[in-house]
């Protein structure tokens, strides 16, 4: 039975590693960037006036906002677009990417340990008997000699993180990483607030096609009427050509509608991850814009900290540049190798861990230090320091941005709902007028040019008012996104 063997010096090697690993410097302890003052404010510059409240935003709601509409079509598209979108696989791919260089950093705290082993022979000729002068271990075969070289080598190597350059780069690719997830959950705020808007604008154009067909259908029997009055004499040859005129060029607008209803129809299946047309036959049946509800919980702009993903990017994006810091100062200090070795070489294999084996082991350390051009070093700490005020500006000016984006669109959404007011009364007046003109005109009480103003500022009215629902979904929609929802 052969025996073990047991290398005093290795293993010593080995518990100096581990000793020094816990005899290192410890780096300052991480500080956050500060928020601007703007977000200490428990209410916003702009008055809320289309029924948005100050209180604070259910978290569970505001993940999935777009149910407020009520819209079930709405709904199944972003439960679909959250599950298939392009942009979201790649955020998706790209936290894999900086796990894995996570992981990679971390393998750089502990020692290394690599092991070669090696067999072969070698023939020489020339001599002859058991033996054959070749000496060790070779035997002889036909006056040659046949000698075995097995060799097996383990090597350790360790260098201690002193001055916490490294650990401070683990953190630095810990921050990335969590930058990484706030990216993914940024990419579906986006995500969820194009796709609602495309949603509305493909309703928004149904409903002015809707528009434009109703009144075309009431053009073409003003025409109609315009004709057999002038067949009768009571309307001139002009009356009929500005009633023509009327039908075609509002025949010239439908088109344009429909071309931009099939952009966005396009525009939604590509964000589900599909080629276009792919959602063509679900969007058909013309459906309403969606409606607002009369109250939006928006919360206070301390909030947007905790919840917009961007300003928590940004946050992580500046603790994994202050650790950068940290290791740029790490390398101003002397840094310290030790390494251990065993090499064994044996006839037969299987002798290469026994005593039969020819054995050498060894311990190393090593010392090293910059001690010219220490400027370059220097340098680096000024560089990442400088980077590092750059994040931080970065910081501040995306959390100012987001309490941009809620004030304007807080506006927005507010005087978009008081114009909405006035459309709706002034469509119902235009609807009326338009009526009432064509009855006075057929009774020929009235001349065509009114008729002519009264038709036009129908269809301009209604037009305004489908594109007002528009507008206050699109607001809504905005709103959301700014306070941060659309993520889990």
């Amino acid at each position: 039975m052969r025996r073990r063997v047991f290398y005093p010096g290795f293993v010593a090697a080995t518990g100096a590693m581990l000793l020094m690993s816990g005899c290192m410097y410890s780096p300052s302890k991480y500080k956050p960037p500060v928020a601007p003052q703007l977000t200490q404010s428990d209410s916003w510059s702009t008055k809320p006036a289309g029924g948005e409240t100050a209180t604070p935003a259910d978290d569970a709601m505001l993940s999935q906002w777009w149910s407020v509409f009520g819209d079930p079509e709405l709904t199944s598209l972003e439960e679909r677009a959250l599950k298939s979108n392009f942009d979201l696989r790649t955020a998706q791919i790209a936290i894999v990417e900086a796990q894995a260089n996570l992981d990679s950093t971390k393998g750089n705290l502990y020692p290394s340990a690599s092991i070669n082993l090696s067999s072969g022979y070698t023939r020489q000729g020339g001599s002859s008997g058991p033996g054959g002068g070749g000496g060790g271990g070779g035997f002889v075969s036909n006056g040659m000699t046949v000698s075995g070289q097995n060799n097996g080598a383990i090597q350790l190597n360790y260098t201690p993180d002193l001055y916490g350059g490294i650990r401070m780069g683990v953190a630095s690719s810990e921050a990335s990483l969590l930058s990484k997830e706030e990216s993914l959950r940024n990419t579906m705020v986006t995500l969820t607030a194009q796709l609602a808007t495309d949603y509305v604008n493909v309703r928004s154009y149904q409903a002015q096609i809707e528009t434009t067909q109703a009144n075309l259908v009431k053009y073409r029997e003003t025409y109609e009427m315009t004709k057999e009055k002038n067949e009768s004499g009571l309307a001139t040859e002009l009356d009929v050509e500005q009633a023509l005129q009327t039908v075609v060029s509002t025949e010239a607008q439908l088109p344009s509608l429909e071309a931009s209803l099939q952009q966005n129809c396009n525009a939604i299946a590509i964000l589900l991850g599909k080629r276009p047309g792919a959602v063509d036959a679900e969007l058909t049946e013309v459906k309403p814009v969606p409606k607002a509800p009369a109250s939006v919980a928006i919360g206070i702009p301390a909030d947007l900290i905790r919840r917009r993903p961007d300003i928590r990017v940004a946050e992580r994006q500046y603790a994994a540049q202050w650790m950068q810091v940290g290791v740029a100062k790490a390398n101003l200090w002397p840094s310290f190798s030790l390494g251990g070795s065993i090499t064994a070489n044996a006839i037969s294999f299987g002798d290469l861990f026994t005593k039969a084996a020819q054995v050498s082991e060894g311990v190393t350390g090593s010392l090293q230090a910059t001690i010219l051009n220490r400027r370059a070093l220097n340098a680096q700490v000024h560089l990442q320091k400088a980077m590092l005020d750059q994040t931080e500006v970065s910081y501040e000016s995306t959390v100012v941005s987001a309490i941009q984006d809620v004030e304007n669109s807080l506006e927005s959404y507010g005087t978009e709902a008081d114009r909405h007011k006035s459309l709706t009364e002034a469509a119902t007046l235009a609807e009326n007028n338009a009526d009432m003109s064509r009855e006075l005109y057929a009774a020929g009480l009235k001349d065509f040019l009114t008729v002519l103003d009264a038709e036009r500022s129908e269809l301009s009215a209604q037009s305004s008012l489908v594109q007002s629902d528009a507008n206050i979904a699109t607001d809504l929609i905005s709103l959301y996104k700014a306070i941060g929802g659309g993520w889990k």
